[in-house]
């Protein structure tokens, strides 16, 4: 290879350096096994969408690397000094066209002195072509009169009732020719007894393809085509609607009222009309020829300012991993739980996206955003604190790359773990809530069970007392048995919490928090080491793929980086903290109590052994 190439480690894996336009124009040269991604969407990420509609030749909705190769050996051809590509202007500085048909352009442009023709000035140049070339189409109508418009406003309509018929009224006449030419011909030309036989066992209307497909009206030497209404019209029934539209539109205006129209009639028509499908035919689609140069030169300054950042946000992803900017599919900022998160992708459908997202291991937040009657929906990475407080219906804030605030309301959660730190806490927190959600029950319970008997007790009210029933005699068995199951449990209980005791006291005083410090550890060592598995294997490329994109790479995002793409909420520099809270809880003593009892046990279990 003539080029050396440099490259950078990021995300587990080496990426290309594109500095220069050397850089640049050397990437055809490199093997695309080694290019990061291999195709992007035209829509939905942070890019100038006319740029990336140029480069998308074959106007499918993504870039490819094919395309990407193409545009830059475009711009190189049409530069004699292509250093440009990589200087970050904001256009194509005059003395670096090759071109001469768009360096002509340029120079027709730029004021005197000038030396860069902006992106902004070409594609303003471009729209004033095609403007100037669409005034001069319909200035040519005017001057044509009724040449280009004999009916008027109504002249298009007439245009097109005969466009919709016209294939078939010149195949009638071909017909009608043919049995002029040879009278067997007008009986063969006719639908035959077996076309006509295979429609009796099908279900028929007017619109049936095989009734279409029959001639338009009865075949003969001479023969005209009926314009009447009607079932008994002569008119195959598929076409009876559009003769009628055609009747009305074309043919009564041109040629006047009439049961008929023969070969002559219907080529008078489309020789009034003839002026007109020329000049439609006529209307420019873009720039007119003599522009094209005005258009080249946009796209040579698009690219100039352009391809150096889309290839550092395709074949690598510097923008990203390097912290030098936001990448392309970066589309914004959600604040939400005293957190940002900055890794926001556009979503269109948040089931469907979460399918293929869910397996990059990172925790994903679905947004619906709105702002005004704009919506929008995002997923949102977060990489940092925890997910306790992250449910499905909390409102956050989504900032888009251009600074609008969107109002953001979490509607889905693909739930990952998002630290080390959160993963050693989890099991305590999951006998938390289910202690307390067990004691919730427990209470429930009791209370429905005194508000039943207030409710009997009540209902009883004004009522006469019934004799009481005779009292039942002492079951000692059945009592017996639940003080039996009572006592196995709490000597279980204490066996557990004796032995915890007796090798906690066996200890030496320092080795005590020791041996509490594994006992956690012990706890959170299954919930840490499946965390962290999941951690070093988090992976960009499930939630751009599921975007659209193509990622060639196994695009890691592990603990380090991960925790710099969410920001925590931190008080600034140097600020100044009262720690008295006037609404703070006031503490029992009774707690304070219960700590000094547990040390004087513990401290005197120790000393006498």
């Amino acid at each position: 290879m003539s080029h050396t190439w440099k490259f950078f480690r990021a995300g587990g894996f080496d990426q290309v350096r594109i500095d220069t336009a050397a850089d640049l124009l050397a990437l055809r040269e490199l093997d695309q096994k080694l290019w990061v991604a291999l195709s992007c969407p035209v829509k939905g990420i942070e890019f100038d969408t006319r740029s990336l509609a140029l480069i998308d030749t074959d106007n499918d909705g993504h870039v490819r690397a094919a395309e990407l190769l193409a545009a830059i050996d475009w711009a190189a051809a049409r530069l004699n000094d292509a250093d440009v590509l990589a200087q970050g202007l904001a256009g194509v500085p005059l003395a670096a066209i090759k071109d001469p048909a768009v360096l002509a352009a340029a120079q027709g442009l730029l004021p005197a002195g000038g030396e860069l023709v902006s992106v902004e000035a070409a594609s303003a140049a471009e729209t004033e072509y095609s403007a100037r070339a669409l005034a001069a189409w319909e200035a040519l109508a005017s001057s044509a009169g009724s040449t280009v418009m004999p009916l008027g406003e109504a002249t298009e309509a007439a245009c097109a009732a005969v466009a919709e018929v016209k294939e078939k009224l010149d195949d009638f006449f071909v017909r009608c020719r043919l049995a002029a030419f040879d009278m067997r011909a007008g009986d063969a030309l006719n639908a035959s007894d077996d076309a006509l036989k295979s429609l009796g066992a099908a279900a028929l209307s007017a619109a049936h393809a095989d009734i279409a497909a029959l001639p338009l009206a009865r075949v003969g030497a001479g023969a005209t085509v009926p314009l009447g209404a009607g079932s008994d019209s002569g008119i195959n029934p598929a076409w009876a609607q559009r003769i009628a539209i055609l009747r009305e539109a074309a043919v009564v205006p041109l040629l006047g009222a009439r049961a008929a129209i023969s070969e002559s009639d219907w080529l008078a028509i489309q020789d009034q009309l003839a002026g007109h499908v020329a000049w439609q035919a006529a209307k420019p689609a873009g720039l007119p020829p003599e522009a094209e140069a005005v258009r080249d030169l946009e796209r040579l300054a698009r690219y100039v300012r352009d391809l150096l950042p889309l290839a550092n946000n395709f074949v690598a992803f510097r923008d990203f991993y390097t912290h030098q900017g936001k990448a392309t599919f970066q589309i914004g900022t959600l604040y939400l739980d005293g957190r940002s998160a900055e890794l926001c992708v556009a979503v269109n459908d948040a089931a469907k996206h979460a399918a293929l997202a869910g397996l990059s291991r990172i925790c994903l937040v679905y947004c619906d955003c709105t702002r005004n009657e704009e919506k929008l929906s995002i997923a949102a990475a977060f990489t940092a604190g925890d997910s306790d407080q992250l449910m499905v219906g909390r409102n956050g804030v989504f900032y888009d790359r251009q600074g609008r605030d969107w109002n953001a309301t979490i509607v889905k959660l693909v739930e990952h773990p998002i630290s080390l730190r959160q993963a050693f806490w989890s099991p305590y927190k999951r006998l938390m809530r289910m202690v307390g959600e067990q004691l919730q029950k427990l209470a429930a319970s009791k209370a429905a069970a005194a508000e039943g008997k207030l409710g009997a007790a009540a209902a009883g009210v004004g009522k006469k007392v019934e004799a009481p029933a005779a009292p039942q005699a002492f079951d000692v068995g059945k009592f017996a048995g639940i003080f039996a199951a009572f006592g196995l449990a709490i000597g279980a209980i204490g066996t557990v919490l004796a032995g915890v005791m007796s090798g906690l006291l066996g200890l030496k005083w320092w080795q005590m928090p020791l041996a509490v410090g594994g006992l956690m550890l012990l706890i959170s060592a299954p919930a840490m080491v499946l965390a962290w598995f999941k951690l070093r294997s988090r992976n960009l490329g499930p939630i751009l793929d599921a975007n659209g994109w193509a990622v060639n790479a196994r695009a890691r995002i592990n603990i380090p980086f991960g925790t710099s793409l969410t920001q925590l909420a931190q008080l600034p520099p140097g600020a100044e903290r009262a720690l008295t809270d006037p609404y703070a809880e006031k503490e029992q003593p009774w707690q304070a109590y219960a700590v000094i009892a547990a040390v004087i046990f513990v401290a005197a279990a120790w000393w006498t052994r």
